[in-house]
């Protein structure tokens, strides 16, 4: 493979002369209501019953053919979509539809979306839970980014290869089909957990403590309707509290809940696209980290920001196999702004995360559980000309006998996005030992050109060797990877 070498702050930089591409032809299949209403559906579905079976069939015939060949499971989305408007309009009237109508009402609530039309971007990149029957010397890798589409919706997108002896990087084939999971909420909610989220957004105590009063430990989502139902019948509260407190509930309830893929879908076909309404804006700009928890068992999380188009919220991504994924909800007082990067494992018996509160500084945070946050402290603060406006992590820490490596960004003049690197001391990381001074990566040429133009940016990269391996994204319109000697980017780090 061809490779660009450069050098910068006296560091070898080796940029593979290959892109990763967006694809407009890689399409899924996505619910549509038009206009989101309840009484156009219902005559949307009137118009079907009212068909014979026959003409119900051959209309499902002349679909079936022009799409097929688009997508793996088309017949299986058809169900999924006739079950999501189904239950939303009819509850229990589901089988009351011949399979026909139930594959027709599916077809006609159910659109394509061109995930990566207009951009790809914001790569991360971590080892595959999988590393067996390898060459010396190679590893498997799985790759995120931040696909987007029409209306500048964001999805999580993966690709997947091989980093050989010589640090090149082979991309498995990328799949024609492209997917989305089975969705379904938490089948289980541990009530001290919820009740702290809850209790993080919003004035919603009193009319808790009466819902969740001889609730169990764990309850399941039926068991909280059931709940909700019986003081909807039988108010204790004002019914516009009762309502607003029902409201936080469902909407905590939808932003944690789990996604299964099939496993016949490779890792290329597999893609995480907003489902629930805080998100509904896009998902954007994961940063996975292979964490290895105290038990020995090595979890991948990532954080997000979920964005509904008008505010943003961030949430956590947690998975073993990148086939089965939970979606949590983050709360704290500290739970604030985009950018969290989390510690692949716990300092002093913490958790350590670092994030940017303010959209201009760099913060670290420590806490006893995962899913809250409540103080930060201040780390890194723009010095030089090319982080004037802002700093940023880029990506999760990366543990090294010099300390705590971290990619930041730092946004200079004519808001050009740079890549830099700080090092955080390994047993106190609130301590910053060393940075350099001018960019490891900035645009330059073709990179400079893209949907937004003038940035180079990652959301995480992994060692392999005595190399550093970044994916990078280039003016969020393509994504391609580069390779830093380690040794040659610490001699490079001014002592602080």
């Amino acid at each position: 493979m061809e490779n660009n070498v450069t050098t910068a702050n006296n560091v070898t930089i080796r940029r593979r002369e290959h892109y990763i591409e967006r694809d407009p032809a890689r399409v899924i299949c996505r619910l549509h209501m038009p206009g989101g209403n309840p009484a156009r559906a219902d005559k949307i579905i009137n118009r079907v019953t009212s068909l014979g079976e026959e003409e119900i069939e051959e209309l499902l015939d002349e679909i079936i053919s022009d799409f097929y060949e688009r997508h793996k499971d088309i017949e299986r989305i058809f169900e999924r979509h006739f079950d999501n408007v189904i239950n939303f309009l009819y509850p229990g009237r589901r089988d009351t539809f011949t399979h026909s109508q139930k594959q027709l009402i599916g077809a006609c609530f159910t659109m394509e979306y061109a995930i990566e039309s207009a951009a790809l971007f914001n790569p991360s990149i971590v080892l595959h839970p999988n590393q067996s029957g390898l060459p010396e010397n190679s590893l498997r890798f799985i790759m995120s980014l931040r696909a987007t589409g029409e209306g500048h919706i964001s999805s999580l997108a993966f690709r997947s290869g091989i980093i050989d002896g010589e640090g090149d990087l082979q991309f498995d084939p990328v799949s024609p089909y492209v997917g989305t999971p089975d969705m379904q909420l938490n089948p289980e909610y541990e009530k001290a957990v919820f009740r702290r989220k809850l209790d993080e957004i919003g004035e919603c105590s009193e009319i808790a403590d009466h819902i969740f009063k001889d609730m169990p430990d764990y309850f399941d989502y039926q068991k909280l309707k059931e709940r909700m139902g019986q003081l909807i019948s039988e108010p204790v509260f004002a019914p516009e509290r009762q309502f607003d407190c029902f409201h936080q509930m469902h909407w905590l309830v939808n932003s944690n809940y789990r996604l299964d893929f099939p496993p016949d879908h490779s890792i290329s076909e597999r893609v995480i696209f907003p489902v629930s309404e805080i998100e509904s804006g896009g998902i954007e700009d994961a940063r996975f980290v292979q964490f290895h928890a105290e038990s020995g068992e090595n979890i991948y999380y990532a954080t997000y920001t979920a964005y509904n188009g008008r505010s943003i919220m961030p949430q956590l991504i947690e998975t073993r196999d990148f086939e089965h994924f939970k979606v949590s909800s983050l709360n704290g007082d500290a739970v604030q702004n985009k950018g969290m990067a989390l510690f692949p494992r716990k300092i002093n018996g913490q958790y350590a995360m670092l994030s940017r509160q303010d959209g201009e500084n760099n913060y670290i945070m420590f806490s006893d559980h995962l899913y809250f946050w409540e103080e930060s402290h201040l780390i890194q603060e723009p010095v030089e000309t090319w982080e004037f406006i802002q700093v940023g992590n880029c990506g999760s820490p990366l543990e090294t006998h010099e300390g705590w490596l971290v990619l930041t960004h730092g946004v200079g003049p004519m808001r050009v996005y740079s890549i830099g690197a700080i090092l955080l001391d390994i047993d106190d990381p609130t301590k910053v030992i060393g940075r350099l001074e001018e960019p490891l990566l900035k645009p330059f040429g073709h990179e400079r050109e893209g949907y937004v133009p003038n940035v180079v940016y990652t959301c995480g990269a992994i060692f392999h060797m005595d190399e550093l391996i970044i994916p990078v994204s280039m003016s969020d319109i393509q994504a391609g990877v580069v390779n830093v000697k380690l040794d040659e980017l610490f001699d490079a780090m001014k002592p602080v």
